[in-house]
């Protein structure tokens, strides 16, 4: 948690997954469709087939003491150093699984990755919420065997669909709300939908 020069708390989410399973798309249809939120400019850093370089970012404001720098992470492998940058100093992941089946790898290397990097801290100082995207693939994996085989079953679960908005805002809303009680109240809640 920051003050910026306002007097506002900022608190940085930070999008975590796989190469293309949804980050950007999900943090763009927040900004489109989400009404209730005072947004900033929606910064992307992409290549020219629209795949993240470095991150995507936008500020959002829930009230007005209150703003979350939301940011996407590059899922490539090729990206780790850039990974290790933006997630310097965050408040709280989403960790977007993508559901289908021949991404399940990629899912695992992503979430044992920030396991690594965060350690104990992952769902208790630091919260964690996982959206599993892509529910409208063909062959998306049933949610238990995901959860299962992902080792998450500590933490709220989302199902989603990005391009259409279903699940998004309720799992946004549960990692802001988290963030809040965590960061101004010291209090821990963990809600596993």
């Amino acid at each position: 948690m920051r003050k910026d020069a306002e007097g506002r708390h900022r608190f940085k989410i930070v999008f975590y997954g796989a190469s293309l399973c949804g980050k950007t798309t999900t943090l763009a249809w927040l900004y489109n469709k989400v009404d209730g939120l005072e947004k900033g400019k929606f910064t992307q850093l992409a290549d020219p087939t629209g795949r993240t370089l470095f991150f995507d970012f936008v500020p959002m404001q829930a009230t007005t003491g209150v703003v979350f720098d939301v940011y996407t992470t590059a899922g490539q492998d090729r990206h780790k150093h850039q990974r290790k940058i933006v997630i310097k100093g965050v408040d709280g992941f989403i960790f977007v699984v993508d559901s289908s089946a021949s991404q399940f790898q990629e899912n695992v290397e992503s979430f044992n990755e920030l396991k690594t990097r965060f350690n104990e801290q992952l769902g208790t100082t630091i919260p964690l919420v996982v959206t599993l995207n892509k529910r409208d693939v063909p062959d998306a994996l049933p949610r238990t065997e995901l959860v299962e085989k992902l080792g998450l079953q500590k933490y709220p679960i989302y199902e989603t669909v990005a391009t259409t908005g279903i699940g998004v805002k309720r799992a946004f809303q549960s990692l802001a709300r988290e963030i809040l009680m965590i960061q101004l109240y010291g209090i821990k809640e963990t809600q596993v939908a």
